[in-house]
């Protein structure tokens, strides 16, 4: 924190990227927004993103006042950069929106913490609680915002009385560090944000909570399996982020090819030689996950989109550990299933493993052989995007955030060949909306602003929540937005050519992205080749600082192929 004076009557300072008079600091009357704080600061966050309203102006001043607000653009950003703010760190995002319309626009940009079982606390505000469900027509009244919330949140509560707000809160802390995760609402009616005294709460149950570790009979029947496998793999989903080096442990033991989700990437760094990666559905991966006599999949509830609909063959002897009971056997039959948290079984079994000696070498050479095939097939098929992938792992450092919207270039080949060496640099749409990339990027750069975030996004994604440029100017983190521009939604325009049909809402008029960078301060570069990106990749990674980088994507040579998925038309 620095002070300067701009004028000989006012002395002002600077608190990150905003400056604000001395005498603003000066302490207000105790809010809820102070208990607000407290916790956060209690859950090691010290940012909140959000919508400042009428509803939720004490929670917003409190944390302007001691901790970091970034004022967003729009509600569902500010659950978005939330959720990148989270997934960036491994720890817990804050998103603070109004009731209302607010809470409502939210709900999207929720949906997708929940598919990413992203630990996001959403504190929304509401009217006067003796008014919710009275129908009297309170300004920002809606009916069932609670069940709404309930719908869209891995749990929903509302805070009834001024001595409520700090159990509640907790409580909200201990189920967002509960596995499986998810996002926490909670419902704070603005009467009672300040009414609350900090000084008269009830008890908060501040206790940690307790993992679930599994059955030592399951635990043994999985490790015998094992033991007598030959050819094993391993599959990596979004419950194994948080396992760490264990995973490693396990799978070098065992000599397990990895296969990964695209929500579990980076489990095992992509350059290890036991990687196979997100290719599992693959044609070049079919003869060895056919040979392979034990598979384990680690918090995948192993998702149609990641096995040809569920068509996959998959080994007889397959082992799953997931927290969620209805998991374990829902998609593919399980010899021997685990209800625990994997982050223990995973160091459990390596554990029971160490006098195994590993599968071999030709197991080895296959999966490598297997993994480079699958990379080497897929690049063929991506035209100028392969040198374009390959430039940004050469510019960014090892461990920088990888933000993909949904955008052809990053559901495929960003989610799939550019190589993520750690979990928390693996941020993508998981639920599949388009245009929350830029929001999640900001949120992650804000976490961590010493590394660079470099963040994929489409022109029609970019339209989406094209406010939140304003975000990126005025927050001016070190954020790389490479813009794909093919002027629509390219792989629906995909979808119709391949069926013959006349193209119909996807073609897009897009403004002038240079001039429109330009308007919010922001730097903007153009590339119509693999070599000018790079040159551009490198100039904006060495300034520093928010900057744009268009692709043309209809002027790159050699063009890379339709993308068409593989989705069900009856």
């Amino acid at each position: 924190m620095s002070t300067s004076a701009k004028n000989p009557d006012e002395t002002v300072t600077t608190t990150e990227a905003h400056e604000v008079p001395v005498s603003d600091l000066s302490p207000d009357a105790s809010t809820g927004g102070d208990i607000l704080v407290e916790v956060m600061r209690a859950a090691g966050v010290d940012v909140a993103f959000g919508v400042v309203s009428i509803h939720n102006l004490p929670l917003v001043e409190a944390v302007d006042r001691a901790l970091r607000f970034v004022p967003v653009r729009h509600e569902a950003a500010a659950i978005n950069a939330a959720d990148g703010y989270a997934r960036a760190t491994g720890g817990i995002g804050v998103a603070i929106t109004s009731t209302g319309t607010g809470a409502g626009n939210a709900a999207g940009a929720m949906l997708e913490a929940l598919t990413a079982q992203t630990p996001v606390l959403h504190v929304t505000g509401n009217i006067n609680a003796e008014l919710i469900g009275e129908g009297k027509g309170a300004y920002h009244e809606v009916p069932r915002q609670l069940a709404m919330l309930q719908s869209v949140s891995a749990h929903a509560m509302r805070i009834e009385s001024e001595r409520q707000p700090r159990a509640v809160l907790t409580q909200a802390i201990r189920l967002l560090r509960t596995a499986p995760t998810g996002p926490v609402s909670v419902d704070w009616p603005i009467d009672l944000q300040y009414l609350a005294d900090p000084d008269v709460q009830n008890k908060a149950d501040d206790r940690d909570p307790q993992p679930r570790v599994g059955t030592r009979r399951d635990l043994e029947r999985a490790a015998k399996l094992m033991a007598e496998a030959r050819r094993p793999l391993l599959w990596a989903g979004g419950g194994a982020r948080r396992v760490g080096s264990a995973l490693i442990d396990l799978a070098e033991k065992w000599g397990a090819g990895v296969l990964t989700g695209a929500n579990g990437r980076g489990s095992l760094p992509e350059d290890h030689p036991l990687c196979i990666g997100n290719f599992a559905a693959d044609e070049e991966l079919a003869e060895l996950i056919s040979d392979a006599d034990c598979l384990l999949t680690i918090g995948s509830h192993l998702r149609g989109n990641e096995t040809r609909d569920f068509t996959l063959p998959l080994p007889d002897n397959h082992i799953q550990i997931d927290l969620d009971a209805d998991a374990l056997g829902r998609n593919y039959p399980v010899t021997v299933g685990l209800q625990a948290d994997a982050r223990l079984v995973v160091p459990a079994l390596a554990q029971e493993l160490d006098s195994l000696e590993s599968s071999g070498e030709e197991w080895a050479a296959r999966i490598a052989e297997s993994a480079t095939a699958a990379r080497t097939s897929h690049r063929k098929a991506i035209g100028a995007y392969a040198n374009i992938c390959d430039s940004m792992r050469k510019r960014l450092p090892r461990r920088a955030p990888i933000v993909r919207d949904v955008t052809i270039p990053g559901s495929s080949w960003g989610n799939r060949l550019l190589p993520v060496f750690d979990p928390t640099d693996n941020i993508y749409a998981a639920g599949g909306g388009i245009g929350q990339g830029l929001a999640m990027a900001i949120g992650a750069a804000i976490a961590r602003p010493d590394d660079p975030v470099l963040a994929m996004i489409g022109d029609g994604g970019l339209a989406v929540h094209v406010g939140e440029l304003s975000v990126l100017s005025a927050e001016s983190p070190d954020v790389v937005v490479v813009l794909f521009n093919d002027a629509g939604y390219g792989v629906l325009r995909n979808m119709q050519t391949a069926a013959g049909r006349t193209r119909r809402g996807v073609d897009l008029h897009t403004p002038d992205f240079e001039q429109l960078a330009g308007a919010f301060g922001i730097k903007h570069r153009t590339a119509a080749s693999a070599d000018e990106f790079d040159k551009a990749l490198k100039k904006a990674l060495k300034k520093g600082g928010p900057c744009i980088i268009e692709v043309d994507v209809n002027a790159l040579r050699p063009r890379p192929e339709d993308l068409v998925p593989p989705a069900t038309v009856p």
